[in-house]
């Protein structure tokens, strides 16, 4: 099919394929873009980075229950302590029969409650001990974790940064090249890009590059039939075939 009211020589037409060129390649970009803006490996290393932060909380949590508990036992030894103390003072002046039998036995009571009270101190220090090992191999890896996010960041914006530049230079060479070409020309390839998603291809023999099948017989003599300054679409994508 030939598109009516626009001509052109087809050293002009055949600089379309230039243009498409140029488009195609702002169209990799941009999709190299968004999928850069999407970055999988970025958001997993976040949400990765949520559940450590969580578990390095809950590690916290531990490590302030675990000391509490350890202070109080800490000060029930002391209590415990200063009792003895005073139970041993009361014992060397007392010269009562009763009242030493009765402190011995405090004492002994005392002694007994001191050495629970140092075992479950003990206890909990390992545990301690333990849950501090756990809260730094969290902290070492949320550490490297940041890292490997900031460094991932990095380089996705270097990679857009390039990408900017590639788009930027290709933006310009279009402009260039558009304005070589006739205005209505370039409308009308923007029209069937823009809808079709190409605007222009080759036909080599009777393949057209645009859809990658080969014309009938009937449109390949129609095409082949068109003046050489008419524009002519490929009747399966659409988009202006540029005959060689």
């Amino acid at each position: 099919m030939t598109v009516p009211g626009i001509t052109a020589p087809p050293a002009t037409q055949a600089r379309l394929l230039d243009l498409q060129r140029i488009d195609d390649e702002l169209t990799r970009i941009a999709q190299h873009r968004r999928r850069l803006d999407q970055a999988r490996d970025i958001a997993a290393a976040e949400g990765e980075r949520v559940a450590l932060r969580r578990t390095a909380a809950d590690r916290r949590g531990e490590l302030e229950d675990l000391r509490a508990r350890i202070g109080r036992l800490e000060a029930d030894v002391r209590t415990v302590e200063q009792r003895l103390d005073r139970d041993r003072s009361r014992l060397a002046t007392s010269s009562s029969a009763k009242d030493v039998q009765g402190l011995e036995q405090e004492i002994a009571s005392l002694r007994r409650r001191r050495e629970a009270l140092e075992d479950d101190q003990l206890t909990l220090m390992e545990q301690l001990e333990s849950v501090e090992a756990a809260a730094q191999a969290v902290a070492d890896q949320l550490g490297a974790l940041e890292e490997r996010i900031a460094a991932l960041r990095t380089d996705r914006e270097d990679a857009l940064s390039g990408l900017t530049a590639q788009q930027t230079d290709a933006a310009e060479r279009r402009v260039a090249l558009a304005a070589e070409l006739p205005a209505d020309l370039v409308r009308f390839y923007d029209q069937q890009r823009t809808r079709y998603g190409i605007g222009a291809a080759r036909l080599v023999g009777a393949v057209s590059e645009g859809s990658n099948m080969a014309l009938t017989g009937a449109d390949l003599a129609a095409v082949r039939g068109a003046p050489a300054d008419a524009i002519v679409l490929d009747p399966e994508s659409n988009c202006i075939l540029v005959r060689s």
